[in-house]
């Protein structure tokens, strides 16, 4: 018996489901929903954490004190003319105010942590401006060594 005759046999016949005249409902689970969902966060995270990199290395990069040496205060204390015209940074921390005049500026006694010795920094009008210093406050600087064993800051910043 081949094929055509079996099919043949069944021809006429009706084959009934055991299913039929059942309701029956399928539940279709929205997996593409969970796959958009995931994507969606993964790249609000990306995106968050480009922001976070482009604002530190913006801030990393426009520091002004990143590209100068710190500031060698024994080297100073020694011979200060070995040290004239060039330009540091230090993290001064406030010992005395010295005094304020209108034209010079302000003339702080400050110290920096490594050493204790405390030594003077002349801050001109527009550095000193609007800044209140508190004994004991550190704050980040940019000096320069000019003739006559002075200190300037150049800059100034609470830390």
């Amino acid at each position: 018996m081949g094929l055509s005759s079996v099919s043949e046999s069944w021809k006429g016949e009706k084959i009934a489901s055991p299913f039929e005249g059942s309701l029956t409902t399928v539940e279709i689970r929205g997996r593409r929903s969970h796959w958009v969902s995931l994507i969606v966060v993964s790249c609000l995270l990306g995106v968050g954490v480009m922001a976070l990199a482009g604002y530190l290395g913006v801030r990393y990069l426009n520091d002004p004190f990143r590209t100068l040496p710190s500031f060698p205060v024994a080297k100073y204390l020694d011979d200060y003319k070995e040290l004239a015209g060039s330009k540091y940074k230090a993290e001064l921390r406030v010992e005395a105010d010295l005094g304020w005049k209108d034209q010079g500026g302000r003339l702080m006694l400050f110290s920096i942590q490594d050493d204790p010795r405390p030594f003077a920094v002349l801050l001109p009008p527009a550095v000193a401006h609007g800044i209140d210093f508190t004994k004991g406050q550190s704050y980040m600087t940019e000096l320069e060594v000019k003739e006559g064993e002075l200190i300037y800051a150049d800059l100034c910043r609470k830390d």
